[in-house]
């Protein structure tokens, strides 16, 4: 048997599109850390679904978490914006899992109603699909990932459908958020500066834009790789500033 481990802020957008996804797993497990919109009224109309509170810790503590509350060891881990296919769902139903191994399967990005494929978004695969005994995930902040050092990965076929950003203000606020947890979770590790912030939101628009091949992808394509390169600048320039700032300044900051 599998659990569905979901976690949310304010992501009734996205959420009863996803939640009927996976109308077909017995138990899906919501880990809320403070909505305010309709996420948690909408959770409750779905019977399969069971709500718990917590505090932000990181986004891979918190998968842990979720997965630790889950009543079975098999976890399909989504996101709020995450929707998996019909197609997948039954691949996955089909499975005869193994603890040995993990699974992933494809993500097909959308921005602006388009299936976006270009500036890094596709292809893209996550292995999602774990026992709890076997891995977890990371403890990054950001960036986590399900740990396979020592187990088999098994590629799915069918995609998850991922709708990350529905307006420019959803790329200004994770911009905003993921940003603040890079500069968290890497401060007093890595050295920064404004040069250093500079150089990497220029690369990171010339990697999306050209080496991706975002100049493919029309209006959509040029404001993904400026988000990309605003976001690799603002990463670093946070980064350089809780290094300056830090109470024990652990690493001090380039120059």
């Amino acid at each position: 048997m599998i659990s569905v481990t979901i976690l949310t802020k304010n992501g009734g957008k996205t959420l009863e599109q996803v939640l009927k996804s996976v109308k077909c797993f017995d138990e899906v497990i919501i880990l809320d850390t403070g909505s305010t919109d309709e996420t948690l009224e909408i959770a409750k109309k779905f019977f399969n679904v069971r709500v718990h509170m917590t505090s932000f810790n990181g986004f891979g503590p918190l998968h842990n978490t979720a997965a630790n509350l889950a009543k079975h060891d098999w976890i399909l881990s989504i996101d709020s914006d995450e929707v998996v296919t019909e197609p997948l769902a039954n691949e996955i139903l089909s499975l005869e899992l193994d603890p040995n191994r993990v699974y992933s399967f494809p993500f097909h990005n959308f921005f602006n109603g388009k299936f976006i494929k270009w500036c890094g978004w596709y292809p893209d695969r996550h292995v999602r699909l774990y026992h709890k005994k076997s891995t977890s995930f990371s403890d990054n902040f950001v960036h986590e990932k399900v740990l396979t050092e020592g187990l088999q990965e098994v590629k799915l076929k069918n995609p998850v459908h991922h709708f990350s950003y529905n307006s420019i203000s959803d790329f200004l606020r994770k911009m905003h958020s993921y940003s603040d947890l890079f500069a968290e979770q890497n401060w007093g590790k890595k050295r920064s500066s404004f040069t250093k912030a500079l150089l990497h939101g220029f690369y990171a628009f010339f990697k999306s834009y050209f080496i991706k091949r975002g100049f493919l992808g029309g209006k959509e394509g040029y404001i993904i790789s400026v988000y990309n390169s605003q976001t690799a600048f603002y990463k670093y320039l946070k980064l350089a500033e809780r290094n300056q700032h830090a109470p024990d300044n652990r690493l001090p900051s380039d120059r």
